[in-house]
């Protein structure tokens, strides 16, 4: 194929994958008032799965009071903020629905240009790389941002100051958060391609395994600011394996790297 007919042929995909996220786009604007309402806003009621664990497990300073249970409500300052709202959480959330499809799409350009060998090792990387993503995102949906939350809201310097929390901060956080654990569950995918490259061994795991775990710590602590350590270990945990994990799918060294 000469550059043209290349270009012409990535046009194409392009246009597919436009299409793809602007249908999903659409079916997502029309549905987002219900998903707002029950999936977006549901850390901030008290019904919330991980809210009912920690009153079942009675987890002090993350139990509810029958009488007060944790509750927060949004305040919008701007204008057209809810419109803009509306539209881009619906484009965000199509992204994040279909990339699967949008990596599929760009994988079919790709692919005639790989060895046999190649191909494979791509097919293994992209399926491994969608899992780990929506386990990542599940991971900041269902555990760091509503701890994030739960903490950041009822946090006052002073008695004298009232907490009201605005639309923008809110889907600041909570995209933020999901987005940034569901990047970093791709780590063991980077471990993995490192390793198939001959950069990344077993051993670098076992020897940095101490300090891992103190900057796993650190990085857990400022993750979900808590004071109490079981919301610490909670978020420090799913770090870990992701650490544990990326050692085991890594090759060993040669024996004459060992």
């Amino acid at each position: 194929m000469s550059f043209w007919s290349h270009l012409d042929a990535l046009r194409k995909v392009l246009f597919r994958i436009a299409v793809v996220v602007f249908a999903a786009a659409a079916v997502l604007f029309c549905a987002m008032p219900w998903l707002f309402d029950n999936v977006i806003m549901a850390p901030a009621r008290p019904g919330f799965p991980l809210y009912r664990l920690f009153d079942m497990l009675s987890i002090p300073g993350m139990t509810d009071e029958p009488e007060a249970p944790f509750s927060i409500s949004l305040i919008n300052t701007e204008l057209s903020a809810q419109l803009f709202t509306h539209m881009s959480l619906s484009g965000y959330l199509a992204l994040v629905i279909t990339f699967p499809i949008v990596i599929y799409l760009l994988w079919t350009f790709i692919r005639p240009a790989l060895y046999e060998h190649e191909r494979k090792n791509a097919t293994t990387a992209f399926l491994f790389g969608n899992i780990m993503f929506y386990i990542g995102v599940a991971v900041g949906y269902f555990l760091v941002f509503p701890l994030t939350l739960r903490f950041l809201a009822t946090y006052k310097l002073s008695e004298l100051i009232d907490n009201t929390f605005t639309l923008e901060s809110y889907m600041d956080n909570f995209t933020g958060i999901c987005l940034i654990m569901g990047a970093v569950f791709e780590l063991p995918l980077l471990a993995w391609l490192l390793g198939k490259m001959g950069i990344l061994h077993r051993s670098f795991f076992h020897k940095y395994r101490r300090h891992a775990v103190v900057a796993l710590l650190v990085v857990a602590a400022l993750i979900t600011p808590t004071g109490d350590p079981f919301t610490l270990f909670v978020v420090f945990f799913p770090l870990y394996a992701l650490w544990e994990f990326s050692a085991w799918i890594v090759p060993k060294a040669p024996p004459e790297e060992a």
